[in-house]
């Protein structure tokens, strides 16, 4: 599964190395590192939507404090 989170400026101002960070414990905590590949890159084209984040290409829109409710319904559920 590949995860890729924006880290562009205006997803940055919004909290994406706070998303990254949390993403990067959680996968670690359920022992999914081998099954997960993250990654980040810039601009997606969604700025207004907040950080933008997407699984397999399905885009979401997170924020640090929904990060751990976003990894619980579309990562952990399809790993």
């Amino acid at each position: 599964m590949k995860v890729v989170v924006c880290i562009g400026s205006s997803c940055h101002i919004k909290g994406s190395r706070q998303v990254v960070q949390k993403l990067q414990e959680l996968i670690a905590q359920a022992g999914l590192g081998d099954k997960i590949e993250l990654g980040g890159t810039f601009c997606m084209g969604n700025c207004q939507k907040g950080v933008c984040v997407t699984v397999d290409d399905e885009m979401f829109s997170v924020s640090p404090e929904t990060t751990e409710e976003f990894f619980n319904e579309h990562i952990k559920a399809r790993a």
